[in-house]
């Protein structure tokens, strides 16, 4: 069996806006949906949520900060799963919250 990085991008979204209750309903659908892949034994690590900050660093020394305005979407999380093929990889991709909110998921093997 393989494994698989699944990345998650959503449209940028302001978080400080959503209630509680909003965020605790995310929350679940994203644990439901994370908790369906690993009663099938194909979760190989959890992930992590990233925060929203960060910076990037370009050829020439370059820096700049995030969160990054020049871009619509935003990194959020990633799940490493186990599958047999990129096909099924793609397959436990379906379901994720992010396809919800006009986001994607990349599904890339993970060389090794």
């Amino acid at each position: 069996m393989k494994e698989f990085m699944l990345i998650f991008r959503q449209p940028s979204y302001d978080y400080s806006q959503a209630t509680p209750e909003e965020m605790q309903a995310l929350a679940k659908k994203w644990g439901d949906w994370a908790g369906g892949i690993a009663a099938q034994g194909k979760l190989s690590a959890p992930g992590r949520r990233l925060d929203f900050n960060g910076k990037v660093l370009k050829a020439g020394g370059v820096i700049t900060d995030g969160p990054f305005v020049e871009i619509r979407e935003r990194l959020g999380s990633f799940l490493i799963v186990k599958a047999d093929s990129l096909d099924e990889a793609t397959t436990l991709a379906h379901g994720c919250p992010a396809l919800d909110a006009n986001g994607s998921v990349e599904i890339r093997p993970i060389m090794g």
